[in-house]
């Protein structure tokens, strides 16, 4: 059995481009005692994944030259030598861009997804996967929100920003989202319901416009993007603020040279908590936010918005259009047509 994967050809500068990638075949090995084997069905493509690409450390180790790119994968169990996992069965963890994964105990994210009947393979790999629990848990274990909060949230119209805005709608508070196009804009506002939207493109003055949308200040700022966006807030958070540090995708492109806050100082006089976290280490809420998200989804509580590539050759530039700012919702690749998207379902009619 052969496996096309897609590595690191050279390191990118700014926005990574079609060069920076190249498929490689390699065959299958042989499971060890423990091992899986999944047929990868869905790729969640993700802009931390940009921070792995440069040689700087992080959180997650730099991918070396001719490495796999790492990315959370869906697939479907085709050999195991694992007792937790018999063949047919749906497995998720943190592997790359490739067709066949062997996986073994104790990888990242590493786990048995059931998947329903009524629910397509795409929404586990986004508002039901790791990009819904992450809005759920920010905000709820890292942001201690509580109805009534005025919430800000950064890259509204992404992957965790658009569920946690309608997470934190359904939780009775108000939100305004930060978006970079007058069409985010129109999405956040006319199909996910938060009450504002902020292009900060468009905007002369984005202290201003925040200004403007929290006359008394913020409560909870949800934080995907840091950089001059995190600047301007700190001086608007209430006294006893919160803030969960999602991400830093304004420096993504540009770790080498990130924006320099000028505000943190804020963090002292306001008694603001700023918190960064990683979902996967908030245990004791997965199980809670998976069902809670599942049934927003299916009473259409929550929209789950989602943009889809097919095949591993479209997932560069998947990834590529996602680091230009291109993309609203969940950036997905299925590896072929046959894996139903939430755009081809239908909510169940609930009496």
């Amino acid at each position: 059995m052969i496996n096309r994967r897609i590595v690191l050809n050279s390191r990118p500068t700014g926005i990574p481009v079609e060069d920076n990638f190249r498929i490689e075949e390699v065959p299958v090995p042989e499971l060890a005692d423990g091992e899986v084997l999944l047929e990868n069905r869905v790729f969640a493509i993700d802009p931390a994944v940009r921070g792995m690409l440069d040689d700087v450390k992080s959180y997650m180790p730099p991918v070396p030259i001719g490495g796999l790119i790492p990315t959370m994968v869906l697939g479907r169990v085709v050999k195991s030598r694992n007792p937790d996992f018999k063949e047919g069965d749906y497995g998720r963890a943190f592997i790359g861009w490739e067709t066949h994964s062997v996986i073994a105990p104790g990888s990242v994210g590493f786990e048995n997804v059931r998947v329903a009947p009524d629910m397509p393979l795409t929404a586990y790999m986004g508002a039901c996967g790791w990009s819904g629990i992450t809005a759920y848990v920010g905000l709820k274990k890292y942001g201690e929100m509580r109805s009534g909060d005025e919430v800000l949230v950064s890259a509204a119209a992404g992957a965790v920003g658009s569920v946690a805005g309608q997470v934190a709608k359904l939780s009775g508070c108000r939100v305004v989202g930060t978006v970079g196009s007058a069409d985010k804009a129109r999405i956040v506002t006319e199909t996910l319901g938060f009450d504002a939207a902020i292009d900060y493109r468009a905007c002369a003055d984005l202290g201003a416009e925040i200004d403007r949308h929290f006359p008394e200040g913020i409560d909870l700022y949800f934080d995907n993007v840091g950089g001059i966006t995190l600047d301007t807030v700190l001086p608007r958070m209430k006294a006893f603020g919160r803030i969960p540090v999602c991400g830093m995708i304004a420096n993504y492109n540009h770790q080498s040279d990130p924006y320099l806050l000028r505000n943190i100082w804020q963090v002292l006089v306001n008694r603001i908590t700023m918190r960064g976290f990683l979902a996967y280490e908030a245990v004791d809420m997965i199980e809670e936010a998976e069902h809670a998200l599942a049934d927003w989804i299916r009473s259409g509580k929550l929209v789950a918005t989602e943009n889809v590539a097919t095949g591993l050759d479209a997932t560069p530039e998947a990834f590529i259009r996602l680091m230009s700012g291109k993309t609203s919702g969940k950036t997905l690749v299925r590896l072929d047509d046959k894996v139903s998207t939430l755009a081809d379902w239908k909510a169940p009619q609930h009496a």
